[in-house]
């Protein structure tokens, strides 16, 4: 791509929040451009649950994690796992997340999440109402699913945390767990069901449909990889992987796990790192499954899409360089069919992607200090999904120095230096 000069707002990465941040600049007038370096809803914008978890407040970094911890990772079928070669890597991160699980940086994040996730679930109110939006975002009720008594009471804090923030849910036990979602193994007693949970379709056709929606409203989409940021007094110039540049007076770097790079081309260090996500999507007549399931002991979900079924929640710290090890999914399938039994595995299709995850399971949300006019929002983790139209209005109104619909400080990406 050849030089340009004069752009006005670029968006820097294709995924839902890149997406949800250029729909909301251009309601607030901006010509947009979004750079995105393969396809529309390439990364985990299109192998995500397709969950929107509004009443999933309350931190991983949590008092007492540590002691979970270890018996993840000596657990083949446990909810995490470091790759060898990585964990040198990790130690930085793992650190903050340490930090972060005190009880006071607990009760903080608990409260930014909750007034995010707030935010969220009014935004994609509106969301709903755009006609060429709406047939994807269905409501299928969430079914929250605990082994044994004793788990389903250990996790009674949390969910009186998320009645104080003002969701609703209610207790079942067997009988109602068996209407709700037949064929499910038996020792399932013990359940939270959701009546009101939302969830969308297809996460990649809706992503790719909300692009579409940009280009009719017109924002113009370029497919073209970013090296590098650098400052300059009308905004800030984007240095692209062919040699090119473009100058813009308000950027928005917003390309999930590889945010890190172009934050450190700038000389901002953000302690980003990437989960990295597995799952299966299973045709359609795997398994009758007429709503969301958490399997919470053992931290995976089962989601009904348009298409198929979507089996996933392994979680594994690798990097972005290092290969996929698909004996995670495989694993986690294994799994699945002893909860579901009756469950089809064969004609799965096999997807790992990048959770781009802060170490207090927090996104950025915030302006460089290096260059003010380049905004951030990225590190979503699980949640970029569920909170990806927040984070366009919040994008949206740092760019009019407006003031902001929700607290920002606990969300700068430069939180863990001072602390």
């Amino acid at each position: 791509m050849k030089d340009e000069a004069g752009a006005d707002a670029v968006v820097i990465g294709g995924g839902i929040i890149g997406c949800m941040a250029a729909r909301y600049l251009l309601a607030g007038g901006r010509r947009v451009t979004i750079l995105e370096r393969s396809a529309i809803a390439a990364g985990s914008s299109a192998g995500n649950a397709g969950i929107l978890a509004f009443p999933e407040i309350v931190p991983i970094p949590s008092p007492g994690i540590a002691w979970k911890a270890p018996g993840w990772l000596l657990d083949p079928l446990g909810p995490l796992t470091i790759r060898p070669a990585y964990a040198a890597r990790l130690a930085p991160w793992l650190w903050h997340f340490w930090r972060a699980s005190s009880r006071a940086n607990f009760e903080r994040g608990l409260r930014v999440q909750a007034e995010l996730m707030q935010l969220a679930a009014d935004e994609f109110e509106t969301i709903r109402k755009d006609a060429r939006l709406s047939s994807f975002i269905v409501n299928t009720g969430t079914l929250d699913l605990y082994d044994s008594e004793k788990s389903f009471r250990a996790a009674a804090p949390d969910w009186a945390k998320k009645r104080a923030a003002g969701f609703d849910f209610h207790r079942v036990g067997r009988a109602e767990i068996e209407a709700l979602q037949p064929g499910l193994a038996p020792l399932f007693e013990h359940a939270i069901y959701s009546d009101d949970g939302l969830q969308v379709s297809d996460p990649a056709d809706f992503t790719r449909a909300l692009a579409d929606s940009l280009r009719q409203d017109g924002a113009t989409i370029t497919i073209a990889e970013v090296s590098a940021i650098e400052p300059i007094e009308a905004g800030a110039r984007i240095r692209l992987a062919d040699g090119g540049s473009i100058e813009a007076r308000t950027v928005v770097v917003a390309c999930g796990a590889w945010s890190k790079r172009l934050a450190k081309s700038l000389g901002e260090a953000v302690p980003l790192d990437t989960e990295r996500g597995y799952n299966t999507t299973l045709p359609a007549t795997a398994f009758p499954l007429k709503r969301q399931l958490y399997f919470n002991d053992h931290s995976f979900v089962a989601t009904p899409l348009k298409d198929g079924i979507r089996i996933g929640g392994a979680v594994e710290f690798g990097g972005l360089d290092l290969p996929a090890n698909f004996k995670r999914a495989d694993m986690l399938l294994k799994l699945a069919r002893r909860l579901m039994p009756g469950l089809e595995t064969a004609g799965g299709k096999q997807w790992m992607g990048f959770r781009p995850s802060m170490p207090d399971c927090l996104p950025v949300i915030d302006r460089s200090k290096a260059a003010p006019n380049v905004l951030y929002a990225f590190g979503h983790g699980h949640l970029g999904l569920t909170q990806s139209a927040a984070t366009g209005r919040l994008i949206a109104e740092l760019a009019a120095q407006q003031k902001p619909s929700a607290d920002l400080e606990n969300l700068r990406f430069d939180r863990f230096s001072g602390r």
